[in-house]
């Protein structure tokens, strides 16, 4: 009702399922945000127990009835191992066709970053999302430009005598980790408004393209940057005609290299926790 009363220009109809292989059939776009939601007190261990199964028969329905060219976006978290889930129970769609959202950590770093810096967002370029869509995310400002200027400059200037590593090692990346926790304690579940935004973002940049522009989308690794091959893991991409690029051969100083493996072992972890759903 809520949709209709919308009156979006672009909906011509709802139907509505219990079957997700009839809901599936013929899709061009999945955007799989039914799961069990995080509330408080729960651990992400128990989200991967709740949701692992209802992931591996969304990847299974999919399998079935979608097509193959289906272009697969999971929101419900644990998403990146959610994905990796649908992915492998859906063999017969290409595993590049699948991606877990990271979008929205990458729409907070850079509301972070405009609010202390004074700029828009429009003016910051080459922020990046790297790993898992959790409190390990590696939110990077290693190659950022902030009106053009280099992030860690600009930052300085606008800190008045804090230093510029201690604010983002002990500030701007934990609220960057830390933010759908807390959201969660301020209105008792997990982001909604915002999150629906990132999904929407991140749909509508895979099909029309970024011109250039980096945003952070968790695909399908065949081993950039040493990540094992097979996981969803957040990178830093460009998209065009459909497709996405990651951004190749990114330097970076050992904190930045720490954070990244400590990310990329909890992905790995998870994985394993899960290996009676992988096919």
């Amino acid at each position: 009702m809520e949709l209709n009363d919308c009156a979006f220009p672009l909906l011509k109809s709802v139907k509505t399922f219990s079957d997700p292989v009839k809901a599936f059939e013929d899709i061009d776009f999945a955007l799989l945000i039914g799961a069990q939601p995080r509330t408080k007190g729960m651990e992400r261990g128990d989200l991967l127990k709740k949701n692992g199964e209802i992931f591996s028969v969304q990847g299974k329905a999919l399998n079935k009835s979608a097509k193959k060219s289906v272009k697969v976006i999971v929101v419900g978290n644990p998403a990146n191992t959610n994905c990796l889930i649908a992915a492998n129970n859906a063999p017969s769609i290409n595993p590049e066709n699948f991606s877990a959202m990271t979008r929205l950590d990458h729409s907070r770093g850079l509301s972070q970053l405009s609010t202390l810096t004074g700029c828009s967002v429009g003016d910051i370029e080459n922020f990046a999302v790297w790993g898992n869509h959790s409190s390990t995310q590696f939110p990077s400002v290693e190659h950022c430009l902030i009106q053009g200027r280099p992030a860690r400059q600009v930052l300085a200037e606008c800190l008045k005598g804090v230093e510029t590593e201690k604010y983002l090692n002990e500030t701007f990346i934990p609220v960057v980790q830390n933010r759908g926790a807390d959201i969660i304690r301020v209105r008792g579940s997990s982001s909604a408004a915002s999150a629906a935004s990132a999904c929407i973002d991140h749909i509508r940049d895979w099909v029309n393209g970024t011109s250039g522009e980096w945003t952070s989308m968790a695909i399908h690794s065949k081993g950039e940057y040493g990540i094992t091959n097979g996981l969803y893991f957040s990178y830093p991409v460009i998209t065009g005609n459909g497709n996405y690029t990651i951004i190749k051969d990114l330097k970076f100083d050992n904190n930045a290299l720490q954070r990244i493996e400590k990310t990329h072992k909890e992905l790995l972890d998870e994985r394993d926790s899960v290996s009676s759903l992988l096919k």
